[in-house]
């Protein structure tokens, strides 16, 4: 099975719909509990699978780390790895950007960190995020974005939305990018490599009208 979103209801604003994902069907919208290094603190899967959760969080950044993506692609993936059989997002690492703010250093490639486990330099860019996700085997691998603080300036969050849009193609969306360059999104579902899905994210902190904007830019065609 690939993706596929099939939108149920509608009421005003909110929607209601179901993401057909290879390890299974999520109602939308879901809560889905992190589990940073692929398990859900404190619960086997089975107890995380009995609170009714559909899908569950990994994170790119800290399973490179430690134990590292050829070891979990070598025993299988992470469903095999943690042994949930439902459907598992990944976190590109882009919230490292900000939590690990005093460890990192941005450039225009990406980003170099200090590792917090042993001291070593690691280096994430767009496309050794999705390298990465890709060799986890979540269902979804998320777009490597520039996240900034909710309390974040005008001039930060602009930053980081324009960071985050410039970093699309080397996510993998090079050939949606028109020859005036701009971006060209709306029909990005199928030029990805499946089973795992990659979704771009809308990335302006709490500023509306740079939500808006970077909104407008992924979904024109």
């Amino acid at each position: 099975m690939s993706f596929g979103f099939t939108l149920e209801a509608t009421d005003g604003a909110a929607r209601a719909g179901t993401l057909d994902l290879p390890a299974g069907r999520v109602q939308t919208p879901a809560f889905m509990p992190v589990g940073t290094l692929g398990a859900v603190r404190g619960l086997h899967p089975a107890e995380v699978e009995r609170t009714g959760a559909q899908i569950i969080l990994g994170n790119t950044y800290h399973l490179h780390l430690r134990p590292g993506e050829d070891v979990i692609s070598g025993l299988g993936g992470l469903h095999r790895f943690t042994t949930w059989s439902k459907p598992m997002l990944t976190d590109s690492g882009g919230f490292q950007v900000f939590s690990l703010e005093a460890l990192r250093k941005i450039t225009e490639e990406g980003v170099d960190f200090v590792s917090h486990v042993d001291g070593g330099a690691r280096f994430l860019s767009p496309e050794k995020a999705m390298e990465i996700q890709w060799a986890l085997g979540a269902d979804i691998a998320m777009a490597f974005d520039h996240v900034v603080p909710g309390q974040a300036s005008h001039e930060l969050a602009k930053e980081g939305m324009e960071r985050t849009l410039r970093w699309l193609p080397a996510n993998g969306y090079t050939e949606l990018v028109d020859s005036s360059g701009r971006w060209r999104v709306g029909s990005w579902l199928q030029h990805l490599v499946l089973p795992v899905t990659s979704l771009v994210i809308v990335q302006a902190s709490v500023l509306t009208r740079y939500v808006r904007s970077a909104f407008v830019e992924v979904t024109s065609e």
